[in-house]
């Protein structure tokens, strides 16, 4: 069973009452709240991005650059950063993969090493308490709040041992923060000022929340085809702008495969560019779900869908671990004066009959998840005992 809140009663202490107490899951602890002035580099470069485009203009040379640093840095994430350093979806030489790492290290996500031993941390969890980036956590903790606070800064190098053999992919990680510069300095000598701040710099903004859009809004927004224990989503419109992560869903049903888009209508660019490299043996081994595994496990046939039950449980919990005494009564009672003391006393028992009740619910809820667990290994080990791979 997944971590999940607990109710928690304390022995009162003499002559006091003690209420009990129901957590919401996915409440986040002191340690991952933003930290705002380490993030000030990160949003002063939305500011440059805007106040220097509008200073500058935009020339058609910087818009090509732009275009360009946008898509062309986003392969390093999907089939650098996510594909191969994540989930080893493909073999290649050791040169490549350090083409990889450098060109992943300009997309301004720090290096290979923190980027995807932090993702496998995240699949390993995935939409658990103890995921990095849940949306259960809030949107905006998904999408970018989990990158600015201190909890996450450092690189998870016990998740990741498989490349952290490499020297020069540890050079790359060590130095992650020279080669945007490297990248910034290009793009000036290329197109100006208007190559720096719209090419480079809104470029990268641009970059950015292209990137996050997959952690975030691909939980969020498009059609499940395949049982989960998570939330992930298919969509079209992300898959468009990130060159095929958009099929999230897929992704997190069979992570190892090289190709998201599973079928030929899924539109996914970087299983294109792995493809045709593969054909001049830049890469080699390119994983891909078998029939058997693409015909398994699909929600439309019938099978239970435990990720988004567990879910909608989880904001169930969340929403009576808040409930509480409304605060216009609370206010009424704290102001009460020695002839309001029976109000005062009369709302602390009221206090007590909603937390009483919280406790009861959600020990409720807890008792609901192990048996939908259950069900779904139920289900699972049916579809490899009697696979059904014609259609």
């Amino acid at each position: 069973m997944d971590t999940s809140t607990t109710p928690v009663v304390e022995d009162p202490a003499v002559g006091t009452t003690v209420l009990p107490k129901v957590t919401a899951p996915f409440e986040r602890s002191a340690e991952e709240r933003v930290n705002w002035r380490a993030s000030i580099p990160f949003l002063m470069v939305h500011v440059i991005a805007v106040a220097g485009t509008l200073a500058f203009g935009i020339t058609l040379k910087a818009l090509v650059l732009f275009v360009v640093l946008v898509w062309g840095r986003t392969f390093f994430i999907t089939a650098g950063y996510h594909r191969y350093f994540a989930h080893r979806a493909y073999k290649t030489n050791r040169a490549f993969q350090l083409f990889l790492a450098v060109g992943g290290a300009m997309c301004v996500q720090k290096g290979p090493l923190w980027w995807a031993g932090h993702h496998r941390n995240h699949h390993r969890y995935s939409d658990t308490e103890v995921d990095i980036h849940s949306p259960l956590r809030g949107f905006w903790w998904s999408h970018v709040g989990w990158i600015l606070c201190d909890k996450y800064k450092d690189t998870p190098t016990d998740k990741i041992r498989d490349f952290a053999k490499y020297p020069e992919i540890r050079f790359v990680e060590r130095h992650d923060g020279m080669f945007p510069w490297v990248l910034g300095v290009a793009s000036f000598l290329i197109a100006g000022w208007s190559g720096l701040f719209f090419g480079f710099f809104l470029g990268t903004v641009v970059l950015w929340h292209n990137t996050f859009l997959v952690n975030s809004l691909a939980h969020v927004m498009g059609r499940r085809r395949y049982v989960t224990d998570d939330t992930s989503r298919n969509s079209l419109l992300i898959a468009v702008t990130t060159l095929g992560e958009g099929w999230h869903n897929n992704h997190h049903y069979y992570q190892s495969s090289a190709r998201n888009g599973f079928f030929w209508w899924e539109l996914d660019v970087t299983w294109y560019i792995l493809k045709a490299l593969s054909w001049v043996g830049i890469v080699k081994d390119l994983k891909v779900p078998t029939q058997e595994i693409l015909q398994s496990n699909r929600i439309a046939d019938g099978n239970f869908d435990v990720g988004m039950y567990k879910a909608h449980w989880a904001k169930a919990q969340a929403y009576v671990a808040h409930a509480r005494v409304d605060d216009r009564i609370a206010a009424l009672s704290a102001t009460a004066d020695d002839a309001g003391e029976g109000l005062a006393a009369d709302r602390d028992a009221l206090d007590l009959a909603i937390e009483t009740q919280k406790v009861a619910i959600d020990e409720l809820l807890h008792r609901t998840i192990e048996p939908a667990e259950e069900l779904a290994r139920v289900a699972k080990r049916s579809q490899k005992q009697f696979p059904v791979i014609d259609r």
